[in-house]
């Protein structure tokens, strides 16, 4: 027994030495200029898609940049970037492409956007566009031909199999999930031919829990390498997410609408700029919603800016809630004693929603009338 079990430890240990090694991306020599030029593209980039740096992340950034050795800096950059890698894409001096996963915790959320990186190491300097593609992509109908009896082309298995959509633009050609690369200003539409350089991959989650997918890169018709490399089957876990309501009155008492930005603890913007829908806008970070309406949102800490308009006061709340329990939160959102002031009032609460959680806020005004 004694033989068996250090066997099993040994086999164990070895497994976890080799699944560490797997994630351990290669961290090639290049200039330092267009490198952290592009490092500085993808924080305007990812800020601006809802899914920004940490603090600490955009620290080490900038230590890095300004480092004197170049060398060193340019692979201190890289280990900053690739914990987010969820693809590593390697084209060949031939041009031949092949895909590996990243380290990066493969995890979305329910009706919601989770952003990653692919990493490119280009040794044969290619310009052209990356492409991303995937059998678990397409729409879930077929457009009308206008026959009077069309034929069955999409079934009910396709449909649910199709739980994701890939294109080349952020927003997804339907409301179900979609995988793109994000290669809109300011990140590039073609590789620059860096031998180093990343893009922003955006998935969209339809289902909770765990679906799996192909996905597969090349840079054009034919640059695909041979025994399937250039595709990664990839198992991913969606979070359950529930439907905040919100309860919004003015200052009469009376329903009325509200603008709310969301942020979670990671500043993570919900619902996530890069894959709304009308009527919410891709280009702000707020949504708005008026009384009764809601935002799914998945457990977790957030804080909620929340106003009525300019005319209003900006109120700010932090509440976190978990799947363990409900409780319904009856008190307001603002501090009733706080009729006129600054914006920014932080307030902290717990409460955790059943399937839907019902959020009251009371709207105040800004400013005196005279």
């Amino acid at each position: 027994m004694i033989r068996i079990s250090a066997t099993y430890i040994f086999v164990a240990a070895l497994a976890v030495i080799t699944n560490a090694q797997q994630v351990q991306l290669p961290t090639p020599s290049v200039p330092l200029q267009p490198l952290a030029q592009q490092v500085r593209q993808m924080e305007t980039a990812l800020s601006y898609l809802g899914q920004p740096f940490s603090a600490d992340e955009l620290g080490r950034i900038d230590q890095a940049i300004g480092g004197e050795q170049e060398t060193e800096a340019v692979r201190h950059l890289q280990s900053v970037l690739d914990p987010h890698v969820l693809a590593l894409v390697q084209i060949n001096p031939e041009s031949r492409v092949k895909v590996e996963q990243g380290p990066a915790k493969p995890e979305l959320v329910e009706a919601g956007t989770r952003l990653f990186l692919v990493k490119v190491i280009n040794e044969a300097g290619v310009t052209a566009q990356l492409k991303v593609e995937s059998p678990n992509s397409g729409n879930v109908y077929i457009e009308s031909t206008g026959s009077p009896e069309p034929a069955m082309e999409l079934t009910s298995q396709q449909a649910a199999e199709r739980w994701s959509d890939i294109s080349l633009y952020p927003l997804p050609a339907s409301p179900y999930v979609s995988v793109s690369l994000y290669q809109k200003p300011p990140m590039l539409p073609r590789l620059s031919g860096l031998a180093v350089e990343y893009q922003i991959l955006t998935i969209y989650s339809r289902d909770p829990g765990q679906r799996s997918a192909i996905i597969s890169f090349n840079v054009g018709q034919g640059t695909q390498d041979i025994g399937f490399r250039n595709d990664m089957m990839v198992l991913f876990t969606a979070r359950p997410a529930r439907r905040v309501t919100f309860r919004v009155r003015d200052e009469n008492g009376e329903p009325g609408m509200a603008s709310f930005i969301i942020r979670d603890v990671q500043g993570r913007l919900y619902p996530n700029p890069s894959k709304r829908l009308a009527p919410d806008f891709f280009f702000q970070p707020q949504v708005y919603r008026s009384d009764g309406e809601n935002v799914p949102l998945p457990e977790g800490r957030y804080t909620v800016t929340y106003t009525g308009g300019p005319e209003y006061l900006t109120r700010r709340r932090t509440s976190s809630w978990t799947r363990k329990g409900q409780r319904r939160l009856n008190s307001d959102w603002t501090d009733g004693s706080i009729r006129r002031g600054p914006a920014g009032i932080r307030e902290t609460t717990t409460f955790m929603p059943p399937v839907a959680v019902t959020t009251k806020i009371r709207l105040r005004e800004c400013c005196p009338t005279t």
